[in-house]
């Protein structure tokens, strides 16, 4: 067994390591807007669930170049408070793909992209009509880790409109095998969703039974 302590270890290792242990990570493609009207789309792999009640959800955005610059994305949803999650699938992997350069704010990625704005309900940054599921957030809360010039900002935010595709839902549930969803794994690699199986949770008793404590 390798054993790495980060503190001693180069942060570029550091970085590789961690994409590398934590797999597959969901995409969040993230639309925003900034203050003077510019839409912004990026894709951004350090993306969880929160909780239910309400509906919340995460994601994190290291900074970046040497100035530790906080990414488009960060800056316009601190100036406007909102912005829209939309579900990274194969059919539009290569798109999100071509987001993910590192543009100048005055770049509008959707143009860069092909990929096309349609209005939300609530928020003022546009869905990706290309997209299977939307989801319109508003800001929560924007934390601050590590350095200043180094670390990261998780944003959190509510969800205030889910946006399915009709034949993706099933009495609340998502057909995951009709969604296509893509991954990102380390490096320039990503994974699918084609090879599914399930595991029952077991009742508690079962397995305290089976285990001999009782």
């Amino acid at each position: 067994m390798i054993v790495v302590d980060p503190k001693t270890t180069d942060a570029k290792n550091v970085y590789k390591l961690l994409i590398g242990c934590i797999v597959p990570r969901p995409i969040a493609f993230v639309s925003s807007v900034s203050e003077s009207g510019i839409y912004n789309l990026a894709p951004f792999s350090f993306f969880m669930g929160v909780g239910a009640q309400p509906p919340s959800l995460a994601f994190s955005a290291t900074r970046r170049g040497l100035e530790g610059v906080k990414k488009d994305t960060v800056a316009n949803i601190e100036q406007t408070k909102e912005f829209v999650v939309n579900v990274v699938t194969e059919e539009i992997g290569s798109e999100m793909n071509t987001t993910a350069a590192e543009f100048t704010p005055e770049v509008d990625e959707f143009a860069i992209s092909g990929l096309t704005p349609i209005p939300s309900d609530i928020v003022k940054p546009p869905r990706v009509k290309e997209s299977p599921i939307n989801l319109e957030c508003k800001l929560i809360q924007v934390v601050q880790v590590g350095e200043p010039l180094k670390g990261s900002s998780i944003v959190i935010g509510e969800i205030l409109r889910f946006h399915i595709l009709k034949e993706l839902f099933d009495n609340y549930r998502v057909d995951v095998t009709k969604l296509h969803p893509i991954g990102r794994l380390a490096g320039n690699s990503y994974s699918r969703t084609r090879d599914i199986f399930e595991m029952v949770r077991p009742p508690v008793d079962v397995l305290l039974s089976n285990a001999k404590i009782l």
